[in-house]
């Protein structure tokens, strides 16, 4: 133990790197994943098309690729970044695709009579979706979209790769010094699985407090 309490410090804030990756990222993978979720319900077919691309591009090219890529293309684009905000720009965009996806299932749940009321009330497009759909969808989803925040938490491991100094990549320096892996990495993946535990529950109060009654 005594591994642990002498880079307790390196190992505490390696943690909040990764806690607070997870936070910024799942807060605007939700806020971007309802937006996609919208053009993709939407009537209008450029919108529909453009979001349906959006997400097979991203449900479909590895998120360590995309790190990789976006960590030597956007310094030649202009944008440089910090590696850790690069991080969470590209797992944002990342993890917004599976969020719109668990929010269309929800959107499943809204029976067609309603949106068939809103309209006939004279409802906009943009007050149907706002007012009678997305909220209810959202409601709908709540642990779906969970299940994309604990995904979320374990793939901002991958960071590592593109040297952001999180849990996995300092567990794996203290390794290095220590050579004692099966310890660090137990501790490491504990830790990953309290994340995901705490997520977990969050979650499930969360989807009874808003559960849709019906």
């Amino acid at each position: 133990m005594d591994i642990f309490a002498d880079s307790a410090d390196a190992f505490l804030h390696a943690l909040g790197t990764t806690v607070v990756m997870a936070i910024i990222a799942g807060a605007g993978a939700l806020i971007l994943g309802t937006l996609v979720a919208a053009a993709r319900i939407s009537p209008i077919p450029p919108l529909r098309a453009a979001a349906f691309a959006y997400v097979q591009f991203f449900v479909n090219v590895p998120l360590l690729a995309l790190l990789i890529l976006a960590v030597f293309a956007l310094p030649d684009a202009g944008f440089i970044l910090p590696l850790t905000p690069t991080a969470v720009l590209v797992l944002t965009a990342y993890e917004a695709a599976y969020v719109s996806e668990a929010i269309r299932s929800g959107v499943n749940t809204v029976g067609h009579g309603q949106i068939e009321a809103s309209r006939a009330l004279g409802f906009t497009l943009r007050q149907t979706l706002g007012l009678v759909v997305l909220p209810q969808a959202l409601r709908a989803a709540v642990q779906p979209i969970g299940n994309v925040m604990i995904a979320l938490t374990m793939n901002t491991a991958l960071a590592a790769a593109v040297g952001v100094v999180e849990l996995t990549s300092a567990a794996n320096k203290l390794n290095l010094v220590e050579a004692q892996p099966i310890l660090i990495f137990s501790a490491a993946g504990l830790t990953y699985m309290l994340l995901a535990l705490c997520i977990g529950l969050s979650a499930g109060r969360i989807e009874r407090k808003v559960a849709v009654l019906r």
